[in-house]
């Protein structure tokens, strides 16, 4: 939800917010990431990576509480769903949507799935941070407004640190796991130290975006409220950097949620009090 509300915020800082178009980007997003939840699912069950060594929260597949077929299915049916919401969205945005929304779809599969999957050669971090970050945010942006906007890059680039901080902390948590059944995740291939610098990194990168924005788009100061947030970070930021036990990682990945949740919420608010009317048509 967190880059859909940022993407819709910096559209009412324009006076060119929609409710409608803001309303189905919404939908389409929640579907596209539960169809990549239940795709993810089943796919590290089949390929070995879910197994009764599993650390993190609980997989309906692997804990035996659904069968394979019918979490395959569900990925099916949700991926369907957000297929029809993206109908609307293409009749709204036109071809750029028709690019995002196939590119979104296919990405929810072979994240985990398919000849190629991306979280299995090191690359999962890149997708989260393009389609969580500046896709999400601008795409969202543009079935409201109908135009690009260089500061849907900076405000979506907020986003993709933070969201990818969260995959940072699940996948340091399996990074042993992982390892052994061939998941070469970034952690995997950074190892502890280097993927703990990588936690630390995205957040000072997030960090930076709203003094980023005041320099680049004359954006108000009223953005400078999304630093606030950042007194959320230190409870997952010591966690990641004094871990002993992988599982002691768990909790991090809510910690790191609600920053992204409050941070989202207060750039929001910032953006809107420094822009123009939030609903225009």
């Amino acid at each position: 939800m967190a880059p859909v509300v940022v993407g819709t915020a910096l559209a009412g800082a324009h006076g060119v917010a929609r409710p409608l178009p803001a309303f189905a980007a919404l939908m389409g997003a929640l579907l596209i990431q539960v169809a990549t939840n239940l795709a993810n699912d089943y796919f590290d069950f089949v390929r070995g990576a879910d197994n009764e060594e599993r650390l993190g929260p609980v997989r309906v597949t692997q804990a035996g509480l659904l069968s394979p077929q019918a979490v395959r299915a569900g990925t099916a049916v949700t991926l369907a769903a957000a297929f029809l919401v993206g109908i609307y969205l293409v009749a709204v945005g036109g071809w750029p949507i028709v690019v995002i929304g196939l590119a979104a779809l296919l990405c929810a599969v072979i994240y985990t799935g398919g000849p190629f999957p991306l979280a299995y050669h090191g690359l999962g971090d890149v997708f989260v941070f393009a389609f969580f970050g500046p896709v999400a945010v601008g795409g969202t942006y543009w079935v409201q407004a109908g135009v690009w906007s260089w500061e849907f890059v900076t405000a979506g680039a907020a986003m993709g640190f933070l969201i990818t901080a969260i995959l940072v902390v699940n996948n340091l948590r399996d990074r042993e796991g992982d390892a052994r059944v061939g998941k070469r995740t970034l952690a995997v291939r950074l190892g502890v130290r280097g993927t703990r610098g990588q936690y630390v990194g995205l957040l000072v990168a997030s960090a930076v975006v709203a003094p980023l924005g005041i320099l680049l788009h004359d954006w108000s100061a009223w953005t400078l409220l999304s630093l606030v947030a950042f007194r959320f970070a230190l409870p997952p930021l010591e966690r990641v950097m004094t871990f002993a036990d992988p599982r002691e990682l768990n909790p991090a990945l809510g910690e790191t949620a609600r920053l992204v949740t409050w941070y989202a919420g207060l750039l929001a608010v910032g953006l809107v009090l420094g822009g123009g009317v939030p609903w225009t048509r």
